[in-house]
């Protein structure tokens, strides 16, 4: 006579378990970032006239542009936030199409970051010419990187959401990824008030 083993069934006090330490390990790398965005504008304070008689933050920076960076920026968070809310709400395809337009918004941002340093360097402003521009290259990088990040977290999200709705992994991933979004656009505040808008006073 056989015997078939009925297979393991997770309870919800066990799912939300894991979610919970999931978000922990999440608010301790968000932790981490703060460390390492303050050691670098740390870092970029004490080298932003370590110019070497080159070009300083006031000759180098066009504040129009990253006046629309910023814009850009802060109306991709404004979105992302109304992505979370249609969530909430339960709506799909308006939380996918705000995704959707969150992803374009942050692509465009990070394209002009880019079109910016593509600018910088090739005027003979590189992360090479002096501790400023190693310590600016090095800051604003870092914070591009994590916008590539989010535009491919925002993508890896959206097919799990089309693929399998609001299962509570995802509607998690979506707040998490709220929450990081958010914190960018924080540093990016920073940025732009430390090294952009008193660059040029």
């Amino acid at each position: 006579m056989s015997h078939h083993l009925a297979p393991a069934v997770e309870t919800e006090a066990e799912i939300k378990e894991q979610l919970d330490t999931k978000s922990l390990g999440f608010w301790i790398y968000l932790m981490t970032d703060c460390v390492l965005f303050g050691a670098l504008f740390a870092t970029y304070i004490v080298l932003h006239t370590s110019t070497f008689g080159g070009a300083t933050s006031h000759d180098l920076f066009n504040m129009p542009f990253v006046l629309l960076e910023t814009m850009v920026l802060l109306v991709s968070t404004f979105v992302c936030g109304m992505a979370i809310l249609a969530a909430h709400a339960g709506r799909k395809q308006l939380t996918l199409i705000l995704l959707g337009a969150t992803f374009l918004l942050g692509a465009t941002f990070l394209g002009l970051e880019l079109s910016e340093f593509s600018k910088l360097a090739s005027e003979g402003h590189g992360w090479w010419a002096s501790g400023f521009l190693s310590a600016f290259f090095t800051l604003v990088g870092t914070h591009g990187l994590h916008i590539a990040v989010g535009l491919l977290w925002i993508g890896v999200m959206s097919w799990q959401l089309y693929k399998r709705g609001f299962t509570p992994g995802v509607t998690r991933r979506l707040i998490l990824f709220s929450l990081f979004w958010h914190f960018l656009d924080v540093v990016w505040i920073f940025i732009f008030t430390i090294v952009y808008l008193i660059g040029v006073a």
